[in-house]
């Protein structure tokens, strides 16, 4: 492999830098998710879809994109992603009914998609195996300072500028990216250009994904039955499209032939399941219960993703000299007993237990993010480095989805749909308290998959 150090430099910076735009959207927005209610008089369930609506049309579109990436060209996918995502975000900070900012979020969502995939695939169309580990943790960390600085300036930007103002940052951000890749990022990936595209795969994945959540948000009502039964019974067909696929959209004998990829997958996704909607929770009950402001919330919410950041790097590393399930397992552990400790939350709980406690969840889950993911690419084949990279993205954004669905269905069959106000208090906190004993049961059988996977051989660096 031709060993370019300005290339290098130019794609680690790029992909990193779009690494953080996402995660710090998603942090940001949740934090001001009580402003937005404030504007437009939206229940708890329509706030939940201001985040779901974006994670599921990231998940709907990550996979085709992937592949069209593999077969048209990865920069190509890349740039397009980051046009459509900043005109969208731009748009968003001027729209005028909580509909038109659920749909801004559906074209964000694609944009975001096609980037997601395409930039960890650049990375390691770049750089040498060898090297691989190191430029994974930069990249994670990435994503773990987006969401750490996301809570915090979507907090001031709320308070002092308005909502639409977190938007609006996106057009500076995204620009300097479009400009970055079309300037620095010379040359073109793309190692499929035989291929056809699965367009039936994706479709049927497409349609599957979606009515699996949307059906979701509307349990327990007899419709939502049916359309996350169409959903199972669609996701089904495409496992077994895919099997007899000539070029598939996602090559599932990955997860039926090999352990460590398919265990560790898994875990991943039910870590995420069980974590993703802490911050958008914790949220709410600091701003509603607690009465603090946006910028102070955003502060408080910081203390687990600055932990994940310093951390990540550190497991990482540790990752390529010892056993990755070990470190990845305890992480989980340590998870599950931070979720657990907030099942016990009361409107009079004391701050520095709330922010110990998430400090205490941002350590357990560096822990296991890094390794994980080490193992997840370590287990496959060079080749197969694209789709591997889809898998966890796609494994990530599930579990996120899944997270926000749990969430979402216990508001609504708790609260209805009713808005947080001082009458309805004890209700949403008993929905919370619900919300966690669920996440760390999740967790805990995550533990089970995580210890399971088998030993992974280290190859040598």
């Amino acid at each position: 492999m031709h060993h370019d150090p300005a290339l290098e430099k130019s794609a680690l910076f790029i992909a990193t830098l779009t690494s953080f735009i996402g995660p710090f959207m998603i942090s940001a927005v949740n934090v001001a998710l009580p402003a937005i209610q404030a504007e437009w008089a939206v229940d708890a369930v329509g706030l939940s879809w201001i985040s779901t609506a974006y994670l599921l049309s990231t998940a709907v579109v990550l996979l085709p994109a992937g592949k069209l990436a593999d077969i048209h060209g990865r920069k190509k996918i890349f740039t397009t992603g980051l046009w459509l995502y900043t005109a969208a975000s731009t748009l968003a900070a001027f729209v005028p009914s909580i509909a038109w900012l659920i749909g801004m979020r559906v074209i964000q969502g694609f944009g975001a998609a096609m980037f997601i995939t395409t930039g960890m695939a650049i990375l390691t169309s770049v750089f040498p195996p060898e090297r691989r580990g190191r430029v994974i943790g930069i990249y994670v960390a990435a994503v773990y300072i987006g969401l750490s600085v996301g809570p915090f300036a979507g907090g001031i930007l709320t308070q002092w500028i308005g909502w639409r103002s977190i938007f609006a940052l996106m057009l500076p951000l995204g620009a300097a990216s479009i400009f970055a890749a079309l300037r620095y990022l010379k040359g073109e990936w793309a190692d499929d250009r035989q291929t056809r595209f699965d367009l039936a795969g994706s479709l049927l994945y497409a349609a599957s994904i979606f009515l699996l959540v949307y059906g979701a948000t509307f349990l327990p009502k007899p419709r939502a039955i049916i359309l996350t039964g169409i959903g199972v019974i669609g996701a089904i067909a495409f496992f077994r499209l895919e099997i007899r696929t000539v070029h598939p959209v996602f090559d599932v004998s990955l997860f039926q032939k090999n352990r460590i990829f398919a265990f560790s997958s898994i875990a991943a996704l039910i870590n995420y399941s069980a974590t993703f909607a802490v911050t958008f929770l914790i949220s709410l009950y600091l701003q509603y219960l607690k009465g603090m402001s946006p910028q102070t919330a955003g502060a408080v919410l910081m203390a687990q993703p600055l932990v994940m950041a310093v951390f990540s790097p550190l497991a990482g590393r540790y990752a390529d000299r010892m056993e990755p399930r070990r470190i990845a397992s305890t992480g989980m552990g340590i998870t599950a007993i931070g979720l657990f400790n907030f099942v016990l939350l009361k409107p009079e709980t004391r701050l520095p237990l709330i922010i110990g406690n998430l400090v205490l969840m941002g350590f357990g889950f560096a822990l296991f993010s890094s390794p994980n993911m080490s193992a997840i690419m370590g287990s496959v084949d060079r080749r197969l480095y694209g789709i591997a990279s889809g898998a966890t993205a796609t494994m990530r954004l599930l579990g996120q989805m899944v997270s926000m669905a749990i969430a979402t269905v216990v508001l609504a069959l708790s609260m209805g749909h009713r808005q947080i106000d001082p009458a309805s208090y004890p209700l949403f906190l008993h929905s919370v308290r619900i919300c966690f004993g669920i996440f760390a049961a999740l967790c805990a059988i995550g533990v089970g998959f995580s210890l399971s996977r088998g030993r992974i051989q280290q190859i040598p660096v």
